[in-house]
This record gives structure tokens, sequence and C-alpha cells, in this order.
């Protein structure tokens, strides 16, 4: 029997999990049983998510970081993990009395200003000074230009 270990700030509530268990893949039967619980692997995937620590940063009590990160990698490939979020953030809609889909969205003031100067390439691009020469104008600029 492992030893119950400190809980984290980042870590699953009871019911979060409630919530989530369901969605999560079941075994597959016939091959070998899962040697990790998925509750602790789903808080060591939250626990870098949430402080922004590199994987190889995971706690010593949550499970290795490479196990964490597989099945991080492998929920995200196969469109899971948005899948569970999509649903999650319908049930919460729906709970509040709103659409389950968001009908509006909000733009800042900022992107509006960087749309409207051509994007990001025209607001990092050097501006030219009137003293630079270019290939196709350096000889018209000395005589004729």
């Amino acid at each position: 029997m492992t030893p119950i270990r400190r809980a984290y700030a980042t870590d699953l509530s009871d019911a979060e999990w409630a919530l989530l268990a369901p969605l999560l893949p079941p075994e597959k039967p016939g091959g070998r049983p899962r040697e990790n619980d998925l509750r602790e692997v789903i808080n060591g995937i939250r626990y870098v998510l949430r402080t922004g620590a590199a994987w190889r940063h995971v706690p010593h009590a949550l499970p290795h970081w490479n196990l964490c990160y597989q099945w991080f990698r492998h929920w995200r490939q196969d469109g899971s993990w948005q899948r569970w979020q999509d649903l999650l953030r319908e049930r919460v809609r729906q709970q509040l009395g709103r659409h389950w889909q968001p009908s509006a969205a909000i733009l800042d003031s900022q992107s509006v200003k960087t749309t409207e100067k051509g994007g990001l390439r025209a607001a990092t691009m050097r501006r030219r000074r009137s003293g630079d020469a270019s290939a196709t104008c350096w000889s018209t600029r000395k005589g004729s230009c």
C-alpha cells in the first residue's frame, strides 16, 4: 500500500474527479491492467499546466514526469483533451442557465489595432530610412532621381 501523500493546490477535488472519471478511456479488455492511477496522472498534468513548470519538475510524490507527459501528449493528439474541455464547458454553461454554445466573442483594442496596421508583420518590420539604398534604385539616387 502506498503512503498517503501531501495534497497539492493543483490536485483534482473529489467533485472534479467525479465529473472527469467517466470521460476517461476504460482499460482495454484482455490487456494488462493499468499500473498507474489516472487520477494521479491527471494531477501531474495539472501541476505542470497550472504552475508553468517544466515536465521534468513534476514532484516525486506524483507519477514520473515522462508518464504524465505521455498521457497528456496522447490525449492532446487524439483530441480527447479538447473534447473533455468542450464537454465540461458546455455543462458549466448549462448549469448557469446559458446556452451550451457561446454566441459572442470579445476582441480587445490591441487586436483591432494590429489588424489595422496590417498584422504582426507590419508592426515588427524595421522602418526604412531615406538614406538606405536598394539594389534597384542605387544608380538613380545619385544621378537623376
